[in-house]
């Protein structure tokens, strides 16, 4: 008995194969698809976070400065009352004629540290999610414990001992006055806010001329919301005015 193997019509004409290959080839496709979708997720992902946490840093490091810059304004003040002091020390008699130089230096007794970005990096879980950086978030947090130090230790206790005292109204007073102390004291926070905002900058790999393009474009944005809000009361001021308008000519119409 003779039997006889036949190819199957498929493989004989090689269109089972062919089949073979699309299938492999629909696999390909929908794994790179797949790759492509999920990786391109991922890496607009990553950089939405690199973005949000280098906008957390800038606006943290610009708080910094803010603070720095009152700082260095309560040195210049009191560098300027311990020359005036040193001066009326050195000639007591031109005490009448200088004391009243004093108050008008004073201004920076009553200024206040904006709080905003304090609350919202002390009070928002996701602001340390955004920033993910131990070491960063522990100099931010010293930053802003050493300032409310500073509020305690030297604003409030300078402000108490400047109101109490007469050192504008009699000369022993301003001599027992100790302003060398307060500008010691003072430059001694501010050494130390310097030096914890320039080691942010190089921790977070911030540089001047980044910052200095971030606070010009909020500077620009709060003008602009500032400017439309303007725009908006104008508006709503003359549709009033204009409406007052209307209703005293028809009263006038109907007498």
């Amino acid at each position: 008995m003779n039997i006889k193997l036949h190819t199957p019509t498929t493989l004989k004409s090689g269109s089972g194969m062919k089949t073979f290959k699309q299938f492999l080839l629909s696999i390909l496709a929908t794994t790179v698809s797949i790759i492509l979708t999920f990786g391109t997720a991922a890496i607009i992902d990553y950089q939405k976070k690199k973005a949000a946490k280098k906008e957390m840093t800038m606006m943290i490091i610009s708080d910094f400065d803010k603070t720095i810059e009152m700082v260095e304004k309560v040195d210049t003040s009191l560098l300027e009352c311990r020359r005036l002091q040193n001066e009326i020390a050195t000639h007591p008699e031109t005490f009448d004629e200088l004391h009243f130089g004093f108050a008008g230096k004073m201004a920076w007794v009553l200024d206040e540290f904006p709080e905003t970005t304090e609350k919202i990096f002390s009070t928002s879980i996701e602001t340390f999610n955004i920033i993910n950086d131990v070491n960063f978030v522990n100099e931010v947090s010293t930053f802003y414990l050493e300032r409310r130090r500073y509020k305690t230790m030297f604003m409030d206790e300078f402000e108490e001992q400047w109101l109490n005292s007469e050192v504008i109204k009699s000369l022993d007073s301003l001599l027992n006055f100790s302003f060398p102390e307060y500008v010691y004291l003072n430059r001694s926070f501010l050494v130390s806010f310097r030096a914890t905002r320039d080691r942010c900058m190089q921790m977070m790999d911030v540089s001047e001329s980044d910052l200095a393009a971030f606070n010009k474009k909020r500077t620009q944005k709060v003008r602009d919301e500032k400017s439309k809000a303007q725009h908006d009361d104008s508006l709503d001021e003359f549709m009033k005015y204009e409406e007052a308008l209307e209703q005293a000519k028809e009263k006038l119409k109907k007498k």
